[in-house]
């Protein structure tokens, strides 16, 4: 049996110290001791595959314990919680949070914990699914158009055109954020034109290098 303690801080201004001084209390009040650490600073919106913790819940082995301060360091939204309990019940691994008080594992009372959850998350899918029909249907009730407006273009195509344009500023060094600005649409508008059009050219990489 390995014990993991895993931290997350969704800015570097946020100290990971409280959190690792959280679990270390804990764990000496268990008699335990923390084996390893895996703490990083990301977004709990970013996919679980995407972060540390994925490739910790790869990891993991039957009967292992994995300890962090609260369940919403496993992420922002139920549903991306409820992913990580289900992956930690399929391999029989532990979970305990300080501040909820749960342990969950493979008992009983862990399976009707994570059904409670996954009822739970089941009901706000509904809900949101509900509220946007809604929504859609009170525009359409007042007799707006949905989408796009008819002939708009989006921010993406504003772009064409602009091709010698960013390449000169980006072989200046221009930031990509100021050149967004600058052609007003978003950065990651920006990203997507560079890399969907301007370097399909080599003539246009080799401008780029």
């Amino acid at each position: 049996m390995t014990v993991y303690g895993y931290i997350r801080v969704s800015t570097d201004k946020q100290t990971v110290e409280n959190q690792r001084y959280e679990i270390n209390e804990f764990c000496s009040k268990q008699n335990i001791s923390v084996d390893e650490w895996i703490d990083e600073t990301i977004s709990g919106t970013k996919a679980v595959e995407k972060r540390r913790l994925g490739r910790l819940l790869k990891k993991l082995k039957k009967d292992d314990i994995m300890i962090c301060s609260e369940l919403s360091r496993l992420g922002r939204s139920l549903f991306m919680i409820m992913d990580v309990l289900s992956a930690c019940m399929k391999k029989e691994i532990q979970l305990w949070t300080i501040k909820d008080n749960y342990r969950l594992g493979t008992d009983i009372s862990s399976k009707v914990l994570a059904f409670a959850f996954g009822l739970s998350a089941e009901i706000e899918r509904n809900l949101i699914s509900q509220r946007t029909r809604e929504a859609l249907a009170r525009v359409r009730a007042e007799g707006k158009r949905l989408g796009r407006p008819k002939g708009a273009k989006s921010s993406y195509y504003k772009l064409s055109g602009h091709e010698s344009e960013i390449l000169r500023m980006m072989k200046k060094h221009v930031p990509k954020i100021q050149i967004a600005r600058k052609l007003h649409v978003h950065r990651n508008t920006l990203n997507r034109f560079i890399v969907s059009v301007l370097l399909k050219s080599s003539q246009n990489m080799h401008h780029l290098q």
